[in-house]
């Protein structure tokens, strides 16, 4: 599979980190996001939001982006690993504390299953602290059921845990 393709492909994805200095690893990763992305990379709000799964750590700041890029999946995936590398993260405790996590939530309209990646994200529509900000970019969008991510992002609001803590970009 090539590095890079000659098209362009939307992605989404998704900013999370809950270690050191939260909002500089979000504005780091999305200055490497921008050196990667063909156009300009659209940002949703910024949230704070508790833990999921491993629940003896700190909150998360989160957070969603729209962007372009010319890659395929599989490299797409590679260069947001090596992103998260240099921040720092350690992948020790399954959804344990982080520097920084990059996940692919959607490409272009495309079902994509490899061992090592699932697009659409297979828990993102669980998830209030990717729901909410994805309806910020996409409220339109409609997952499982033909229920729109507003839909789904305001009644996951009701269970509070989330916390709009404005912009970074």
């Amino acid at each position: 599979m090539r590095e890079t393709d000659p098209e362009m492909h939307t992605v989404y994805l998704s900013l999370g980190s809950n270690q050191g200095s939260r909002v500089r690893h979000l504005l780091g990763a999305l200055d490497e996001l921008h050196r990667m992305a063909v156009g300009p990379v659209v940002c949703s709000r910024v949230y704070e939001t508790r833990p999921v799964g491993y629940l003896r750590q700190p909150d998360f700041l989160n957070m969603v982006v729209r962007m372009q890029v010319a890659m395929r999946p599989l490299p797409l995936l590679g260069a947001l690993h090596a992103i998260e590398q240099r921040f720092g993260r350690v992948r020790e405790i399954r959804f344990g504390p982080r520097t920084l996590d990059l996940d692919i939530l959607l490409y272009d309209q495309e079902y994509i299953c490899f061992r090592t990646l699932q697009i659409p994200h297979p828990r993102m529509w669980t998830r209030g602290f990717v729901l909410i900000p994805l309806a910020d970019l996409a409220p339109g969008l409609r997952g499982p059921g033909g229920r729109t991510v507003r839909e789904m992002a305001d009644a996951m609001a009701k269970d509070g845990g989330v916390r709009d803590v404005g912009r970074i970009c």
